[in-house]
């Protein structure tokens, strides 16, 4: 998977900010957790509904970690068997895993210890 820069939904956008306010955890960091506990919930059933939203650098979002992320996308989202996805269809899934991760965490992540929590016990 390859991509210099990724622009996440608007709605994302506003619910990071708010979860930011309650944390203290930069957007970045929020968008490695939310991508995270989607991927363990499974496929995605629909994409991210914009990308209107906030965008983020490759380096900046996945780091260091960029194919491990692709891998684990893939491994997630490809029927076994089935044709290889192409990195604008992996975009799109990781745009609406990212999407899927934030709304769950608006709801779960209250605060930086919330965040902690989270990461147990995923």
């Amino acid at each position: 998977m390859r991509y210099s820069k990724l622009k996440i939904s608007a709605d994302a956008t506003s619910r990071l900010r708010s979860i930011r306010q309650r944390t203290g955890v930069t957007p970045n960091l929020l968008c490695r957790a939310a991508l995270m506990l989607s991927l363990e919930e499974g496929p995605v059933t629909s994409l991210a509904p914009d990308d209107k939203g906030q965008e983020f650098n490759a380096y900046t979002l996945t780091g260091e970690h960029t194919g491990m992320v692709g891998a684990l996308l893939r491994f997630v989202e490809q029927e076994d068997g089935g044709p290889e996805l192409a990195d604008e269809e992996l975009l799109d899934r990781l745009r609406a895993h990212i999407h899927r991760g934030v709304g769950t965490l608006a709801v779960r992540a209250k605060s930086p210890a919330d965040l902690g929590r989270l990461a147990m016990t995923s």
